[in-house]
């Protein structure tokens, strides 16, 4: 039987989905991206999900689009445009997935790995968060085989400072895990043996928090940072209105006061 392009498993509200095509390093195929695509919806859809994460089988998490497949698309049959089409379909259902991750209820954390190479590195930029294991290389390196990523730009350019976003681009050039770190790229380091064990910590502490609450910040989260500074704040603002006047906000802002656990009905 062949096996499913994405592994699933779920502990204590939190979705773990795992790219499986390691003798690939988990390439983004049509087929795959389909499949990434299939599951963040169906995610969505689950009030139990609080936290989603994403990681990959095998050696890497993510060495980004399927070259082979690309190449082949120039000549299939029936083509005449030298694959004209077929890459605006692919690029067109890329940017769908890595816009779907923003838009999803539950916060999503990449669990990274060996390397996350162009749409892999747009992936990992894409996510809420990431942590990266020692060791894990980052890139978008096409413009080393004369195609510019141009798409991972626009993640990767939204994640880190632009001087860096345009040298890694221009160079082709790797950053290791430290430096992806310092730039912002992911939220931290850990030992390669500790890289499970790091995020299923962060992925519990934050499904132990109300789970409206998340939700309606997340979405509060992007919504404003596209926003002028005055926009922003009248934006969130009304945000927090409507917050507060949850139940379950009444009621954790009195447990906190009173020193006790919350008794929070919507969980």
């Amino acid at each position: 039987m062949t096996e499913p392009l994405i592994l699933t498993g779920t502990v204590g509200g939190v979705l773990t989905l795992t790219l499986n095509r390691p003798a690939s390093f988990n390439a983004l195929s049509c087929a795959m991206l389909g499949a990434i695509k299939d599951a963040l919806t169906q995610a969505a859809a689950d009030a139990k999900t609080r936290v989603i994460v994403l990681k990959g089988a095998g050696k890497a998490f993510c060495a980004g689009h399927d070259l082979k497949e690309m190449q082949a698309a120039r000549t299939g049959n029936g083509v005449t445009d030298g694959g004209r089409a077929f890459f605006s379909a692919l690029f067109d259902q890329c940017a769908e997935v890595m816009q779907l991750i923003p838009t999803l209820p539950q916060p999503v954390i990449a669990e990274v790995h060996g390397i996350a190479t162009a749409a892999g590195c747009q992936l990992v930029a894409s996510c809420d968060m990431a942590i990266a294991a020692e060791g894990t290389r980052f890139g978008v390196n096409g413009v080393n085989i004369g195609l510019f990523c141009s798409t991972p730009m626009v993640a990767l350019s939204r994640n880190v400072p632009r001087k860096v976003a345009f040298e890694m681009l221009t160079t082709g050039q790797f950053i290791d895990a430290e430096r992806a770190a310092e730039v912002g790229l992911v939220n931290r380091v850990v030992p390669a043996a500790h890289l499970s064990d790091e995020v299923a910590a962060l992925a519990k502490q934050v499904a132990a928090k109300l789970n409206a609450a998340v939700r309606i910040g997340k979405r509060a989260f992007y919504d404003q940072i596209g926003l002028p500074l005055d926009a922003a704040y009248r934006h969130t603002g009304r945000v927090m209105v409507e917050n507060m006047l949850w139940r379950d906000t009444d009621e954790g802002i009195a447990a906190f006061l009173d020193k006790r656990p919350p008794d929070w009905a919507a969980d």
